[in-house]
């Protein structure tokens, strides 16, 4: 694959990502666990930028304490803390970097597919797809902050960090 491409990717993908850490990081303690459920809208995203970061979905399992509760439509059995989910968002950027250094026009072209089939995109795609719902619920974030403590992080507009 074009190394200007991959860069260019992984400068905007980095960039979402690190506008969601922004997000977690401003979210004050006391906000964190209320009726907004600030930490769940931050870990659903998580969750599934892991999900669908994973090139064989079939059998995903997110690392440990988290569960699958995002597949059964219910809420995980327990309030994940903000070093929890940023921590999980840490291990997910190396995950995205590590994805779009390593993509070749192969393994770009190839398929993401989910365990029901009824989810078929290109492997570039599902990371436009994937990046795009980062920014969504990072905008969702960013929309609480303002309402809650009338602050919200600055626009990121490229990546904290190069791809090499």
């Amino acid at each position: 694959m074009h190394i200007l491409i991959q860069d260019m990717l992984w400068r905007q993908f980095g960039a979402s990502i690190d506008m969601l850490q922004n997000a977690i990081t401003l979210c004050p303690e006391s906000n964190w666990d209320t009726d907004d459920k600030f930490w769940y809208h931050a870990y659903h995203c998580v969750f599934f930028l892991d999900y669908y970061l994973a090139l064989k979905p079939v059998g995903f399992e997110p690392p440990k304490p988290f569960s699958l509760s995002e597949f059964e439509d219910r809420m995980p059995e327990r309030t994940y803390t903000k070093e929890e989910v940023s921590s999980y968002l840490q291990f997910c950027r190396s995950k995205c970097k590590d994805l779009i250094a390593g993509l070749t026009e192969e393994t770009a072209n190839g398929y993401w597919v989910n365990e029901s089939g009824t989810m078929k995109y290109p492997v570039i795609e599902i990371l436009m797809y994937n990046m795009r719902h980062v920014q969504h619920h990072t905008a969702q974030l960013n929309l609480l902050l303002r309402q809650e403590i009338d602050d919200a992080p600055e626009w990121v507009s490229k990546a904290s960090d190069s791809l090499k």
